[in-house]
């Protein structure tokens, strides 16, 4: 009885400590809005966000997504700062608190897999530890190739690159994470030792199950990430960017299904089939668009129309940009009038 007594008197603090956390961000049965941004990459530059939150959620914006990947003062491993100026734990909190008195969410984004490199640079993953580059030794100075990629068979990466999510995850004491994974296409080069006789589907699966393990199991947060390798260029006519001609796409059913999918779609359409196919696959969507007006609009007016729980609202993306342009993102500007509460 005592033991008994014991576990009850257990539940009850667990459930009074859960009812107590406060929720940051969308409440239940309201639509996501979402805005990511990118290489604001010091404390300065993360400052300057601080200053302009009230501005995004003035928009409608409950949501951030800051992409921070090697910018960040890691003690794990300090070699793989990016440069000599990056983001301290102290400027991450200071920045997480500000979300959480506007009630935004964020989330940060830690490129895993693909864009390990951009032009002739190379950063810090495969510099500092080149034996884990998915193609070691292949495209010199990075001519003729897009982005590198790490050895997703190689364990010593995920020794390596977990205390880096763990310590971003802690910084902006976030509960969520999103991880890329997009355009992923050298799983199947011949200049990739480990994995270009298999399966690059399995490869794939491989990845996300493996960071998923990490982040979801171990960690307890959810985990996000881009859907274009997930999706049939075959069957779906998006090209080999937007959707995968290079046979990752049946990966989508080796994962779990409470990955939110990040389908982004650049361009106008009249229709985005990948939307009910990832919904009919069990997958809460968040579509995103970019800079052109009329194809976000398209997609939000074209996604919303399937909401089943599934549709989790809207991401928008930019790529760059000045802090004070971006708070009046025209994209952003035109697509909250179509954002209310869920009945």
């Amino acid at each position: 009885m005592k033991i008994l007594r014991n576990l009850v008197l257990f539940s009850i603090i667990i459930t009074l400590f859960n009812c107590s956390k406060e929720k940051i961000g969308p409440n239940d049965g309201e639509y996501w809005q979402a805005f990511h941004l990118l290489n604001f990459n010091n404390n300065e530059a993360l400052a300057k966000i601080g200053e302009n939150i009230s501005k995004f959620k003035e928009q409608g914006i409950n949501i951030l997504i800051l992409e921070v990947d090697y910018h960040f003062e890691f003690q794990s491993h300090p070699e793989l700062r990016q440069t000599d100026n990056v983001i301290t734990k102290a400027a991450a909190r200071e920045f997480a608190q500000i979300c959480r008195e506007n009630d935004i969410r964020l989330i940060i984004q830690f490129q895993s897999v693909g864009h390990q490199s951009w032009a002739k640079e190379t950063f810090k993953l495969l510099t500092v530890y080149p034996e884990l580059d998915l193609t070691p030794g292949a495209y010199p100075n990075n001519d003729s190739l897009y982005c590198r990629e790490w050895d997703v068979t190689n364990p010593r990466v995920y020794e390596i690159v977990f205390p880096l999510m763990d310590e971003l995850i802690d910084a902006f004491q976030v509960d969520g994470m999103h991880v890329g994974m997009d355009e992923v296409f050298l799983l199947q080069s011949e200049f990739a030792p480990n994995t270009k006789d298999k399966d690059p589907a399995e490869m794939y699966a491989k990845a996300t199950n493996d960071i998923y393990n990490h982040l979801v199991n171990e960690k307890g947060i959810e985990m996000f990430m881009w859907g274009d390798r997930f999706i049939n260029a075959d069957e779906i006519n998006y090209g080999e960017w937007e959707a995968s001609a290079n046979g990752t796409w049946p990966a989508i059913d080796m994962i779990p299904k409470d990955i939110i999918i990040c389908d982004w779609h650049y361009e106008p359409r009249e229709e985005y089939p990948s939307i009910p196919m990832f919904i009919e696959k069990g997958f809460r969507v968040l579509p995103c668009s970019w800079h052109n007006v009329d194809a976000s609009e398209n997609l939000i007016k074209y996604s919303l129309q399937f909401d089943e729980g599934k549709i989790l609202g809207h991401l928008y993306t930019n790529w760059g940009g000045k802090i004070d342009k971006l708070v009046e993102w025209p994209p952003m500007v035109n697509g909250k009038k179509f954002f209310y509460t869920k009945e």
